[in-house]
C-alpha cells in the first residue's frame, strides 16, 4: 500500500503539522520570547488578581463556613458563600450549565479569550513558572543556547535549583487545590498532625504535587494543544464573525523585509508593492504554542495577545500604524464591517438567558430548611403490651441558614398518636445536615383498618416548615 504525503507548499500546509512536534514525531521544546506591551501588562494585572483570589478564597469564611468549597466526598458545595446540599443538586447542575454556556457564548463572540486571560493553566504557566525560568535562564533565545551548551557544575546547580522551586510551587498549589475540596481547616490538620493520622490526605497532596509539577515543568503547552477539550470545542464555535487575535492580511501582504527605496527610483521605476508585514517573525517567537498567527486562526492559538504586543512594537519602530495583528474578525478584515451579532449568536444568547433565568428562579425559591421523613429501612411494626403499635422513622433536616434552627415534630393526622424522639434532636446547627430517629405509637383502635397513611408537620418557632405524608404499618411480628 502506497502512502501519499500531504503537500508541503500549499497555503494550508501549516495545518499538516503541529508546531511543538518535529518531523520524526519527537517533541520540539518551545522557547518563547518574553512578551512585553500593554496587553501583557493588562494580563499580568488580571493574573495577579486571580492569584489573590485563588490563594485567598480558602481562608475566607462567611458565617463560619468556607467562601468556596467543592466537597465531593461529603456532597457539600459552597459557591461565593452560598451553601448547596445534596438536595440542591439540580441547582448545581443548572449553575454548571450556565457557566458552560457562558463560555460557549463568549467563545463564539471573542474566541478563546478564556484560555489566554482566565484559565489557571495559562496563568500559572505564563505568569509564574515561565517568569521563574526567564529569571534563571534568560529570554527565549538565551534559554535555547543555554540548554544546547555543554553541562557544567554551575549549569547543573541552576537546573536543579529551578526544578526544586518548580516542585515547591507545585506542592503549594496542590495544597491550595485540596483546600477547595476538604476545606482549609481539614488541610491544616493534615499539615500539623502526625503524618500517620492522615495518610490518605498526604498521598492525595503528593499525587497532585507531581501532577502539577509534570504539567508546568514539562508538559506545558501540550496540555492546551492535546489534552484540553476546549480547543476542540473552539473549532465548532468559531466562525468568520468571531472576534479573535487575527492578522490583517489585506494590510500586511505581500510581506517582505524592510528595504529603504530611493525616491528617485520610485519616480523612474516600477517598484513592487509591499505590505506592512516585514516578516520579522517576532509574532512567532513570542507565541507560547509556537504557531504563526499570520496563517489565520488555529486550534493552538490561546488568544494570549503576545503576538499583538510584539507586532505593535515593530510597527512603532518602522513608523507604521499599530494593529496589523489585533482583536478583530475575518469578516471585518475582508470588508471592514462587523457582523458578530449573527443568528447563531442570538440563538446562543437565548439559550443562555433561558438557563440563567431558570437557575435564578429555582435559586430564589429554594427552601432554606429541607426536611425528609422515611420509615426506618428493614424495620416492621412492633406491638406493645397495652396494644399500641409502634413504627420507627428517620428524620433528616438540612439547615442551610447561618443560624441554628429549632425544630418541632407534630402528628397532623390521624389525631391520636404519640411521637417520641430517640435522643436530643433540636436545634439543628447552622449549615448542617442532621439525622435523627423517632417512633410513632398508635392506639389499637386507630390501626384496626390495616396499614394507613400518616401526616407529620415540622415546625420551627410555630411556623410550619413542611408537611410530609408517609406509611404506618400495622403488620407486626408478634
Amino acid at each position: 500500500m502506497s502512502v501519499v504525503q500531504a503537500p508541503t507548499n500549499t497555503p494550508d500546509s501549516f495545518r499538516n503539522k503541529v508546531s511543538s512536534i518535529g518531523e520524526e514525531g519527537a517533541r520540539n521544546w518551545l522557547y518563547p520570547k518574553k512578551p512585553s506591551g500593554k496587553f501583557y501588562k493588562a494580563r499580568t494585572i488580571v493574573s495577579w488578581l486571580l492569584f489573590v483570589f485563588l490563594f485567598g478564597a480558602p481562608f475566607i469564611k462567611v458565617d463560619g463556613h468556607p467562601f468556596m468549597l467543592f466537597n465531593i466526598i461529603e456532597r457539600k458545595f459552597v459557591f461565593f458563600g452560598l451553601v448547596f446540599f445534596p438536595q440542591d443538586f439540580y441547582l448545581v447542575v443548572l449553575g454548571i450549565l450556565t457557566a458552560l454556556i457562558s463560555i460557549f457564548l463568549f467563545t463564539a463572540v471573542f474566541g478563546r479569550i478564556w484560555c489566554g486571560w482566565l484559565c489557571p493553566q495559562t496563568i500559572f504557566l505564563e505568569m509564574l513558572f515561565r517568569k521563574i525560568e526567564y529569571l534563571f535562564e534568560g529570554d527565549g533565545r538565551q534559554q535555547r543556547q543555554y540548554n544546547e551548551a555543554p553541562m557544567t557544575p554551575g549549569k547543573a546547580i541552576k537546573k536543579v535549583l529551578k526544578q526544586a522551586i518548580f516542585f515547591v510551587l507545585s506542592f503549594f498549589i496542590a495544597n491550595m487545590f485540596l483546600s477547595y475540596i476538604i476545606g482549609i481547616d481539614e488541610l491544616k490538620k493534615i499539615v500539623t498532625d502526625p503524618p500517620s493520622q492522615h495518610l490518605v490526605g498526604l498521598f492525595a497532596i503528593l499525587v497532585f504535587s507531581f501532577l502539577f509539577y509534570g504539567v508546568f515543568a514539562w508538559f506545558r503547552e501540550q496540555a492546551c494543544i492535546i489534552v484540553c477539550p476546549y480547543g476542540r470545542y473552539q473549532s465548532a464555535l468559531v466562525d468568520v464573525n468571531t472576534i479573535a487575535v487575527s492578522y490583517d492580511f489585506k494590510r500586511g501582504e505581500p510581506r517582505g523585509k524592510l528595504v529603504k527605496i530611493d525616491p528617485k527610483r520610485i519616480a523612474t521605476e516600477a517598484v513592487p508593492a509591499r505590505g506592512d508585514c516585514v516578516d520579522c517573525k517576532q509574532c512567532v517567537e513570542v507565541c507560547p504554542t509556537g504557531i504563526d498567527i499570520r496563517n489565520g486562526i488555529q486550534l493552538e492559538c490561546v488568544n494570549c495577545t503576545a503576538c499583538i504586543d510584539a507586532c505593535n512594537s515593530v510597527m512603532d519602530k518602522i513608523k507604521k500604524p499599530r494593529g496589523l495583528i489585533r482583536y478583530t474578525s475575518l469578516t471585518t478584515i475582508k470588508d471592514g464591517k462587523s457582523h458578530w451579532l449573527s443568528p447563531r449568536i442570538l440563538g446562543y444568547t437565548g439559550v443562555w438567558l433561558l438557563i440563567t433565568c431558570l437557575f435564578l428562579f429555582f435559586f430564589i425559591r429554594r427552601p432554606m430548611t429541607e426536611v425528609l421523613i422515611l420509615r426506618q429501612p428493614g424495620s416492621l411494626a412492633q406491638k406493645q403490651a397495652n396494644g399500641e403499635i409502634l413504627n420507627f422513622y428517620l428524620l433528616q433536616v438540612a439547615n442551610k441558614q447561618a443560624h441554628d434552627v429549632p425544630v418541632e415534630l407534630k402528628l397532623i393526622s390521624p389525631q391520636k398518636g404519640q411521637i417520641t424522639m430517640v435522643g436530643e434532636f433540636s436545634p439543628v446547627p447552622r449549615i448542617t445536615e442532621k439525622t435523627g430517629r423517632f417512633f410513632l405509637a398508635m392506639p389499637k383502635e386507630e390501626t384496626s383498618g390495616g396499614d394507613m397513611n400518616v401526616k407529620f408537620g415540622i415546625y420551627s418557632q410555630g411556623k410550619l416548615l413542611k408537611e410530609i405524608e408517609t406509611k404506618f404499618l400495622t403488620t407486626t411480628l408478634n
